[in-house]
């Protein structure tokens, strides 16, 4: 049984020599990162990224600081849809469909959930954000 168990915990242990990704230089939150704002640098960091498509594209989160490993909750995919934007609030039930203006109260990606103010009754709603950049609300 500890054989078993040994062999496991050797199995799941990272590669000591991992290669991390890396800014070259101060990345703003809100940047958007390219090939050319990280390197490869040998080291073991658990949760940093190591594979340099997780990282080419993204929205850094935060701040991220020349030589400090890159983790997956420092980025994730660009926000479509600002703060104070006027955008299309889309209401689904069955065969009803209801649109409105509304105006943004936040920041984020397709996907993310934020909330809006319906701009005829001046309600705040809760939805998710579409690809097209409107709110569907639920």
């Amino acid at each position: 049984m500890k054989r078993l168990i040994l062999a496991i915990l050797m199995l799941a242990a990272p590669d000591l020599g991992a290669e991390i990704l890396v800014p070259v230089r101060t990345i703003r939150a809100k940047e958007i990162i390219g090939a050319a704002d990280f390197v490869t640098k040998d080291a073991s960091v658990a949760g940093a990224l190591t594979d340099p498509h997780e990282l080419i594209g993204q929205e850094a989160r935060v701040a991220l600081y020349p030589g400090r490993p890159v983790r997956a909750r420092d980025v994730g995919p660009p926000a479509i849809v600002s703060r104070n934007d006027i955008v299309t609030l889309v209401f689904v039930q069955g065969p009803l469909r209801i649109m409105t203006e509304g105006r943004s109260l936040g920041r984020g990606a397709v996907g993310e959930t934020i909330r809006a103010m319906n701009l005829s009754s001046r309600t705040t709603v809760t939805g998710r954000i579409q690809s097209d950049g409107s709110i569907e609300v639920y």
